[in-house]
């Protein structure tokens, strides 16, 4: 069995660095369309689940604005939402990544109407929406 021994009497000192999480940075992105304020995220890692939900935010309404700078060291994210009227996550990127199921929240509280197709992503087994379903069903 593999185990770690620690040896105490010595205070630990330093910092670590934490980089922005994919999952983390997904959810917030998408809950930009909440607001009619700019939101910026910092620290978002450069992967291909966020440049589709910038893809994604752009079908709805939102500009996204990166600004240059290496991660960690400045980069932000700038998204604000310019147009209310688009209501619908089409298919042709909503089947690029699971996370896209998390613009239909957003949509349906802030312009009472949502339509999003089904998500895609990885092909890892069974991630059922119902949990999102379900807290809509909830809140009314």
């Amino acid at each position: 069995m593999d185990a770690f021994i620690i040896h105490g009497g010595k205070r630990l000192r330093g910092t670590v660095r934490v980089n922005g999480s994919k999952n983390a940075t997904l959810p917030l992105m998408a809950a930009a369309l909440l607001t009619d304020e700019p939101l910026t995220l910092r620290d978002a890692p450069d992967l291909a689940d966020i440049r589709n939900m910038v893809k994604l935010l752009g079908t709805l309404g939102c500009r996204a604005q990166l600004t240059p700078g290496e991660i960690g060291d400045g980069r932000a994210m700038k998204l604000h939402v310019d147009d209310l009227a688009p209501c619908e996550a089409h298919y042709d990127i909503v089947r690029t990544m699971r996370a896209s199921i998390c613009v239909l929240g957003p949509m349906l509280a802030k312009r009472g109407e949502a339509r999003v197709s089904m998500p895609g992503g990885c092909a890892i087994g069974d991630r059922p929406i119902d949990l999102h379903l379900t807290a809509l069903e909830k809140m009314g």
